[in-house]
């Protein structure tokens, strides 16, 4: 049995632990908050964009965009958002996990995908499996703007309308509940979902041509996807964490009771000995 010093070393280091993942926990839960609102304030101008470009793609005049088409495709790629740190639970893992399977049944090569990642996770692991991450950033606040990635979903867009790229997948974790998130994969590129919605498109007078207004109107609602994925992994991440902290802090605390009772029981015995030996003294005095 360990020793009382021992057993109340343990004790004091759970504690401090527990104190530390409770902080984690609570900061975790003021940014879940936050980032919830901001992901579901976005989603009226997704609504929107998305209702206005399947109305011009749609509409009588039969416009055609190269975004909109589908082509033979001979390089995917895969925009992949992760977290920049740990100590959220499964949320980096699934995700990871999601695409390497993907990759790992779509493709016998590495020259027929390159990879985006979104977060240092995902960028460290795939470039540690010696995938091609041809572009990546890092360092994204926990309440991001859509100019903290404006670069990043302009060249990626970009390098599906230069022919870089045949198709593009973005792979993230959407928010369903505080202690819900699901893994999910979302063709990005071409957009050609859009004449499918299910939607009463409205009809809309527009000036110049269809074409042209696509030509400015497409990229910015392949961006807006980017960013609308970003707000949402952001939110399942904080929720995780907080959960994942909420664990580890109910664990600290199951621990700190099973030492207490330890210790209690060996101050008892040691307590019962030095009774003992002081009886067994006195009688052999006697």
């Amino acid at each position: 049995m360990a020793s009382l010093r021992d057993i109340k070393t343990r004790i004091n280091s759970t504690k401090k632990t527990s104190q530390i993942t409770k902080a984690m926990e609570m900061t975790s839960a003021a940014k879940w908050n936050r980032g919830v609102m901001k992901a579901k304030t976005f989603v009226p101008y997704m609504e929107k964009i998305q209702e206005v470009t399947a109305s011009i793609a749609g509409g009588a005049g039969g416009a055609v965009h190269p975004m909109l088409i589908s082509r033979p495709v001979k390089k995917t790629g895969y925009v992949v958002i992760t977290s920049d740190r740990g100590l959220a639970g499964a949320y980096n893992s699934n995700v990871i996990r999601r695409v390497y399977q993907t990759i790992q049944s779509r493709h016998k090569s590495n020259d027929e995908f390159a990879i985006i990642a979104i977060g240092r996770v995902g960028r460290d692991f795939f470039v540690k499996k010696g995938y091609n991450v041809i572009k990546d950033i890092i360092g994204i606040s926990d309440q991001p703007s859509f100019a903290d990635i404006k670069e990043l979903a302009s060249s990626t867009v970009g390098m599906f309308t230069d022919g870089t790229f045949d198709e593009i997948y973005i792979y993230y974790s959407h928010y369903i509940s505080a202690i819900s998130q699901e893994v999910t994969e979302k063709k990005l590129l071409p957009l050609t979902d859009l004449r499918t919605s299910e939607q009463k498109l409205t009809s809309y007078e527009f000036e110049p041509s269809a074409e042209e207004i696509l030509d400015v109107l497409l990229p910015q609602y392949a961006e807006s996807l980017i960013y609308g994925a970003l707000l949402d992994s952001k939110a399942s991440e904080h929720a995780a964490r907080m959960t994942a902290m909420k664990n580890a802090t109910d664990n600290a605390n199951e621990l700190i009771r099973n030492y207490t009772l330890s210790y209690n029981r060996a101050r008892q015995a040691a307590i019962t000995q030095e009774i003992t030996e002081i009886v067994g003294g006195a009688a052999a005095l006697e």
